[in-house]
């Protein structure tokens, strides 16, 4: 078999590990006896894997295999989809959990492009392994057309109860700002105005992230003084980053407030990056984990559905709601890590240790907040619209008292299901690649409250 191969990367990720992982999986794949047709180093943007995609077109390859090596949007993996019909692919790797950076984010690509793929109709086989282990067996299965991503079947739309009525009346009405469009190639952000109106009564403004900017820019010097002192408060280190970065990201969460008090919104999805990194110069990771404490969730990457979610959750849990990426599965430890940034509710920390200020690990600015989660009983939940289907995604975990995996906010947990059976559901359900966390156990509220907003269920 000509099997063609098209290895994604990303230059703002950790390059020579990305490229020692792709030796390994070249040399699995050289393994298998087929006659391995394509580029064999790390295509960083749409060009090089257009071209790619002519070479394997050119060659007549007959099964294609996206190479996930690190984190990429799922524009081109939707664009590699459309162009071939042949049996697709997708291998992504472990993270190795090491308490630095995610060195990779592999799985976060291969969540966007299940999310995407299933948007667009399109079967992919999939295999998430680390290429030095023992994957001989696994790639040989994916290459036979034995490991197809599927599509999970929908539960029906649970009885409403007395207290899902309460928490669907207590996010109708509200509003959402969305500050700036969602990433191209993140179709797991993507919504629809009158749709979301019709499902939960929630209305959405649509800002501009320049309003944002000016807004914040235009603050007297003194503006950030207040958000300063909280912030000493709770982080260790904030005199260890850049003052004037500082500055900026603490003006964001001022306003962001002043835009809450005059919108009354009761919740926010922001651009996050690359623009109040690259156009503005601060981050809004440390605001929105402030924010979140308070009780308005911010979520990033403008995700509006993943606001809807926080709100819903939050409503069910009295508390605040940390809207997070998983980001490695490991069927061996049976556990799971979820991770985002540096934006989980201070309240989350583990209560034996001190929270740090830090900066983005890729884009290298303040104000991030870093510690791992405390242990204990959480909920996830998504309001998703995966495969075209509105639905709820239900689940539950216990977090467990493990050092950091990753810099940011970070934490271990176990699934009430095996670690391997809860990967597979969320590849064959197309879920999104965030999902909104509180602690305790939120599962029948949550069901009652499917059941209010005429949401079919799905638990994973």
């Amino acid at each position: 078999m000509k099997l063609g191969i098209l290895p994604l990367g990303r230059p703002t990720f950790d390059v020579p590990f990305a490229e020692e992982n792709l030796t390994a999986i070249l040399s699995q794949l050289d393994a298998t006896g087929h006659e391995i047709i394509g580029p064999r180093e790390l295509l960083f943007d749409e060009p090089a894997t257009r071209a790619g995609i002519d070479t394997l077109k050119s060659a007549g390859a007959e099964h294609v295999v996206v190479l996930q090596v690190t984190f990429t949007d799922a524009s081109m993996t939707v664009a590699i989809g459309a162009a071939f019909d042949v049996p697709l692919s997708i291998w992504s790797i472990p993270e190795p959990r090491l308490g630095g950076r995610l060195r990779l984010n592999s799985f976060c690509g291969l969540n966007l492009a299940s999310h995407a793929l299933g948007l667009n109709s399109r079967q992919f086989g999939w295999l998430y392994a680390d290429p030095a282990g023992d994957v001989a067996e696994d790639l040989s299965a994916m290459l036979a057309g034995d490991r197809l991503s599927g599509q999970l079947p929908l539960g029906d739309v649970p009885a409403r109860t007395e207290a899902g009525q309460a928490i669907a009346k207590a996010v109708n009405g509200k509003r959402i700002a969305r500050i700036g469009e969602h990433p191209a190639g993140f179709d797991t952000c993507a919504y629809d105005k009158s749709a979301m109106k019709d499902l939960s009564g929630v209305e959405v403004d649509e800002l501009a992230l320049d309003d944002l900017f000016d807004l914040a820019r235009a603050l007297p010097a003194d503006a950030a003084a207040e958000v300063r002192q909280l912030a000493d408060a709770e982080l260790s280190g904030l005199d260890e980053v850049d003052p004037e970065e500082l500055d900026r990201s603490l003006r964001l969460k001022v306003g962001l407030d002043m835009l809450k008090e005059k919108g009354g919104y009761g919740a926010f999805a922001i651009r996050c990056w690359p623009e109040t990194f690259t156009e503005y110069g601060g981050a809004v990771c440390g605001p929105a984990s402030m924010l979140g404490e308070a009780r308005v969730p911010c979520a990033c990457e403008a995700d509006v559905y993943g606001a809807l979610t926080q709100m819903v959750l939050a409503a069910a849990a009295d508390a605040p709601v940390f809207l997070t990426d998983l980001v490695d599965m490991d069927a061996g430890d049976n556990t799971g890590v979820v991770w985002h940034c540096g934006q989980a509710p201070i309240s989350m920390i583990d209560p034996d240790v001190k929270a740090e200020a830090t900066i983005h690990t890729n884009r290298k600015q303040p104000l991030l907040y870093q510690f791992p989660l405390k242990p204990g009983e959480v909920t996830l939940m998504r309001i998703s619209q995966a495969h075209g289907r509105p639905h709820m995604v239900l689940s539950h975990a216990t977090m467990l008292q493990r050092p950091m995996a990753f810099t940011g906010t970070s934490g271990v947990l176990r699934f009430a299901r095996a670690a391997e059976d809860v990967l597979a559901d969320i590849i064959a359900s197309g879920l999104e690649h965030h999902m909104a966390l509180a602690y305790g156990d939120h599962r029948e509220s949550l069901r009652g409250a499917a059941g209010a907003m005429g949401l079919p269920l799905l638990e994973i």
